[in-house]
């Protein structure tokens, strides 16, 4: 029995740490507010609310990622428990807790009971005691959207299913008999080796510290007895309930390295590599030292390990020296631009951008911000927080600071900066500047007063201030901002993150499009471009996209058709499970609504006096540019046309695509790469 080779091992260990910070930690996978009863803002239910929260997120992080606690009496009684991924330092455990308190607050508001879900923590408080219970029924699935293939099995496609089916499940009951029985913290991960097509599964399980043993067990042993049904196949697909969780993928998503070695490249084997206590592995089966073969077995297979040792050996050298280059050229280049403030000193993007817009020092951001101050505070995206500042002539500005966990950097910074400088629309923001200064890359905007579209979107009270007309308005100027994007400027440009929260709106709430980090350029000829870096955001994603990887301007006319959906009904495509159990996603009750007629129950109900015949052809249009099929969706000119002209009679729409998708973070040893989408059709039991 041998171990993997300890280099492997920090290889592996570099790479997780790598994109574990590259990820975008703190999206929602998913959240339940509760509907049965609210709570008024200035009451003591608010008041043992907020007291919780705070005690949740101090001793959670004291308490190695897990807390429960109860805090006031009945009718005003509330509990709550928090749980952070086992492989999370506190850091990381604090900021995604705190984004969950403040999710909460502004997506469930006066809700009396909640649950959220991210990849690094959970959330959960309700009016009713839950903490000394076992029940763990409310459970989200969710699911890679491609089946497995493997050249190993040539018989038909169950067959391999079933195959691949049975060494994930072997993959996870070991991890979750670890989980159970051999971690202090209910937590356990694990590799899998299983054919050359696909030589690796990584898996993981978790359980509240607060459950025994085999209470712990049972658990687990509940959600996996259900993969088969729910997974059937798929390369990868979560499991998350309150009590505990399982998932499994077919790249490393955990930091670290696993606590469970399962079979080899060579031979089948269970090893366990943690540090947790755990019983001996059972003697392996090999070549006996005492025959004829033994020593020449042995010999070959020392000479085997030394040359892959040193191919590894050698190859994170080669990562590393090529790593501090580029770092020492970046330095380099940054120190320039501060010194001299000269356009040569940058390569031709930074020089052309210098010539059009101003280079902040970080000093003068740090003054105009407060430096950064949570009171200056106004959100924050897949870039990064963003901040309100006034600089020294008075104009005011929003600063978007690149976060050290955001799965955007400097490819992304370079790549606003080109498109904006070229882009030049009413119903575009503005850039104001920009600043790098070693670490720090910062963007700074026009300030946008009235905030976001998503902002009034995902509450009651602010919906009510957009009226029908308002919201035409909005859907107009998206759509304009869209046409220029697409046909009329310098660039013909795909976004490929269109939603709500990227609708910035001015003070008379125009919207204007913001956040070009992971647009596109198109070429005059160019229709269609395929990536296997998949980004985008659950809920608005393209289904052609988040399956192969192909994009167009059809793919922003699908987000387009959703946001026009959430405008006209005022809830989130993503949220909707949240108003509407027997339908999926808003798509679906929208389509369903259609084809019965009763398309007037869609409309948000804070709207009064609404024209019915303009937003009727509001939702038709939407439904047009929701179909699964690209080739069906018009392009942005027609759009324009089909909202504006009411003489004009509109084709039928097609039945749309049913699924939300949400991205989720892939690498391979030796490099990080966003090339996998995982977590389609999340469902709830």
């Amino acid at each position: 029995m041998k171990n993997i080779p300890p280099c492997f091992f920090s290889l592996f260990l570099i790479t997780n740490l790598i994109c574990l910070h590259l990820s975008s930690a703190y999206d929602v996978l998913y959240k339940v507010c509760g509907s049965t009863s609210n709570y008024a803002g200035n009451s003591t239910y608010s008041f043992n609310l907020d007291k919780l929260f705070s005690s949740l997120s101090t001793e959670a992080v004291a308490k190695q990622g897990f807390y429960e606690n109860t805090i006031g009496t009945a009718p005003d009684q509330i509990s709550g428990l928090v749980l952070c991924r086992g492989d999370v330092d506190s850091s990381i455990c604090r900021d995604c807790l705190n984004q969950s308190f403040n999710d909460l607050s502004n997506q469930c508001p006066s809700s009396n009971e909640a649950t959220v879900y991210y990849d690094f923590c959970l959330l959960s408080y309700s009016n009713q005691q839950f903490l000394n219970s076992t029940d763990n029924s409310q459970q989200v699935y969710s699911w890679n959207l491609q089946n497995v293939t493997d050249s190993r099995v040539s018989s038909s496609n169950n067959a391999k299913k079933k195959y691949f089916d049975n060494e994930v499940n072997t993959l996870l009951s070991s991890v979750s008999n670890q989980a159970a029985y051999n971690s202090e913290k209910g937590f356990a991960t694990g590799v899998i080796y299983i054919t050359s097509s696909l030589p690796m599964i990584y898996g993981l399980s978790q359980c509240t510290p607060d459950f025994p043993n085999n209470t712990c067990h049972a658990c687990l042993q509940d959600l996996l007895d259900q993969m088969p049904k729910r997974f059937n196949g798929r390369k990868g697909g979560r499991i998350l309930a309150v009590r505990c969780n399982l998932r499994y993928e077919k790249f490393p998503f955990f930091g670290g390295k696993p606590n469970l070695q399962i079979g080899s490249i060579s031979g089948a084997s269970v090893i366990p590599i943690g540090d947790q206590p755990t019983q001996p592995p059972p003697p392996m089966n090999s070549p006996s030292s005492t025959s004829k073969g033994g020593k020449s077995w042995q010999l070959t297979t020392i000479i085997s390990e030394s040359v892959i040792l040193l191919i590894i050996v050698f190859f994170i050298a080669f990562l590393l020296i090529r790593k501090l280059r580029c770092a020492e050229t970046e330095v380099s280049q940054e120190e320039k631009v501060l010194v001299t403030n000269k356009e040569t000193t940058l390569d031709p993007w930074s020089r052309e951008r210098s010539a059009e817009f101003p280079l902040f020092n970080f000093n003068q951001i740090a003054n105009a911000t407060g430096n950064f101050s949570l009171d200056n505070k106004l959100g924050e995206g897949g870039f990064g927080p963003v901040y309100k500042g006034v600089l020294q002539d008075g104009l005011e500005i929003a600063v978007k600071r690149l976060s050290t966990y955001s799965g955007q950097g400097l490819v992304e910074f370079k790549n606003e900066i080109q498109l904006i400088a070229k882009l030049q629309h009413r119903n575009l923001v503005r850039l104001v500047g920009w600043c790098i200064e070693r670490e720090e890359k910062i963007l700074i905007y026009e300030f946008m007063p009235s905030k976001s579209l998503d902002y009034f979107i995902s509450d009651k009270k602010r919906g009510a201030f957009l009226n029908w007309e308002k919201r035409f308005e909005i859907i107009e100027g998206i759509a304009q901002g869209l046409l220029y994007l697409h046909k009329h400027s310098r660039l013909r440009v795909v976004h490929r993150d269109l939603k709500a929260s990227n609708i910035l709106l001015d003070s008379e709430m125009n919207p204007k499009i913001s956040d070009f980090g992971l647009a596109r350029i198109f070429g005059p000829k160019e229709l269609q471009a395929n990536t296997n870096r998949v980004v985008g955001t659950y809920g608005y994603m393209a289904p052609e996209y988040a399956s192969e990887g192909l994009f167009s301007s059809k793919s922003d006319v699908f987000s387009f058709g959703v946001l026009v959906l959430e405008i006209v009904s005022g809830k989130r495509n993503m949220d909707f499970h949240q108003y509407r159990d027997d339908f999926r996603n808003l798509l679906g009750y929208a389509w369903v609504r259609w084809k019965d007629g009763s398309f007037l129950d869609l409309i948000c109900p804070t709207l009064t006096l609404v024209p019915q015949r303009q937003t009727k052809r509001c939702i038709h249009v939407a439904l047009l540019c929701v179909q699964e099929n690209p080739v069906d969706r018009p392009i942005m000119s027609d759009v324009i046309v089909f909202l504006t002209t009411e003489t004009i009679i509109l084709p039928e729409p097609k039945q749309p695509a049913y699924f939300n998708v949400r991205v989720t973070e892939g690498v391979g040893v030796g490099a990080c790469s966003i090339n996998y989408v995982t977590l389609t059709n999340p469902e709830v039991r």
